[in-house]
Parts: C-alpha cells; structure tokens; sequence
C-alpha cells in the first residue's frame, strides 16, 4: 500500500505541469538590473512590431496559412504581455518610489505603456507600436536623469 501512495505521489510530481515565474522577486532581493529591463521593453516592442508586419504580410495572401496566423498573434500578444509585466511588476511596483524624481511623470509614462502594449493586443496598427517607442524613449530619459 505504502509503494501505491508514493508511486502515486511520484506520477502526479512528474506530470503536473511546471509552473514558470517570469517578474523579478519580490523580497527585495536589491538585485536590480534597469538597463537589462529597458533593454528587454526594446526586444518585446521589436517582436510585436515584426509579428505585426507578418500578420499584415500574411492579410494580404490568398490562400494565406491560418495557423501560421495564429502563431505570429500568440507571439505579438505574447510580446505584449512580458511588456506588461515588466512594467507592472519590476517598474511600477519595486522601482518607481514615490518620492523620487519626477514621479508623476514616470507613473502616467508607464501607465501608458500599459495601455499601448494592450492596443498593440487588440490590433495591428503599427502607430501603437511608434508610440511605444517613444513612450519608451522618454521613460528611458526620465529614469536614468540624473
């Protein structure tokens, strides 16, 4: 009976299904790397811009192949929202205090990241994607100012 319950124990370990956190700890652990983060914000908006621009290229076959369709909107929206989540949960909630610098400014410029990452979801209009960046752009600038 005992070798029924672990062996039982051990089929439900091996097949359950992995669990992957992918925000930065929340201890605080006070290891931060802000430059990889923005540097990460570049790589998911270059990602949902390229998914688009397929998605657009693909609109436009005829006998276009659906589920290659489907694969670049998983990644577009994918993209979008790791975006999110480094916003959210390693910008907005450990990085962004409130009595630093230009703290106004940083929250509404993240604030609308979160909102254009969300309609690059919703669309394919490339002009959220060149939002985006220079919303990006001008948080980099307002971040590192010294």
């Amino acid at each position: 009976m005992k070798k029924l319950i672990i062996f039982s124990a051990m089929c439900v370990l091996l097949f359950m299904p992995a669990v992957t956190a992918f925000s930065h700890c929340e201890i605080p652990c006070g290891i931060y790397d802000d430059g990889m983060r923005i540097k990460m914000l570049w790589e998911h908006i270059a990602t949902i811009e390229k998914s688009i621009k397929a998605i657009q290229a693909l609109e436009k076959e005829k006998d276009h192949n659906p589920n290659q369709m489907i694969r670049w909107v998983m990644n577009k929206d994918d993209h979008a929202n790791q975006l999110q989540e480094i916003v959210t949960q390693y910008f907005m909630t450990q990085r962004i205090k409130k009595d630093t610098k230009n703290y106004s400014k940083k929250l509404e410029n993240l604030h609308q990241m979160l909102i254009y990452s969300m309609k690059c979801k919703q669309t394919i209009d490339l002009s959220h994607v060149k939002k985006l960046k220079s919303l990006v752009t001008d948080f980099e600038k307002l971040y590192f100012e010294k």
